[in-house]
């Protein structure tokens, strides 16, 4: 029997204009947009994200380290001799194909003669702190050494806070 044409499709199922049997989830996704923007496509969206913001600030520490060692006048083999790192793994870095740990961050900050909470901020490990004349001093001294200077700008964080408590 043929169908008339004030009768609707069968709501299981339809065919679309190349004859194709479409279901009401293939429905439902045109409705959506277009495509389909299911669990497994947000998942693996957000999973992308993720890895393009690690490339991203590996890329930046890397390219932070180059410049530092570039205003150092430093080489990259001697820059690696120092932090006790391989030649290959620095230049890793510096390219921003790896993401160096907290550890090699404090051997590299080392053998550039910077504080090690440079290259965390950068790295994204630690949150940067407002700036302080005091901080800054103990940073850019080199006559004590980077677990010294940790010591002491928590020691004096710590009385910054006390007297902020105490004012309020």
């Amino acid at each position: 029997m043929e169908p008339d044409d004030n009768e609707l499709p069968d709501p299981v199922e339809s065919v679309d204009g190349d004859g194709d049997v479409r279901t009401p989830a293939d429905q439902t996704d045109d409705a959506d947009g277009g495509g389909s923007s299911g669990p497994v496509e947000t998942v693996e969206a957000v999973a992308t994200a993720a890895q393009d913001a690690v490339a991203t600030a590996a890329q930046d520490i890397g390219g932070f380290i180059r410049s530092q060692r570039v205003a150092a006048e430093v080489s990259l083999r001697q820059l690696a001799e120092r932090a006790g790192v391989s030649n290959p793994y620095l230049s890793q870095i510096e390219r921003g194909l790896r993401k160096p740990s907290a550890d090699v961050l404090a051997q590299i900050a080392k053998g550039l003669r910077l504080s090690a909470e440079v290259l965390y901020v950068r790295a994204g490990i630690l949150e940067e702190r407002p700036a302080s004349p005091v901080r800054d001093a103990l940073l850019a001294d080199d006559s004590i050494s980077e677990r010294q200077k940790q010591m002491l700008l928590e020691i004096y964080e710590s009385f910054r806070k006390e007297n902020t408590d105490v004012k309020e």
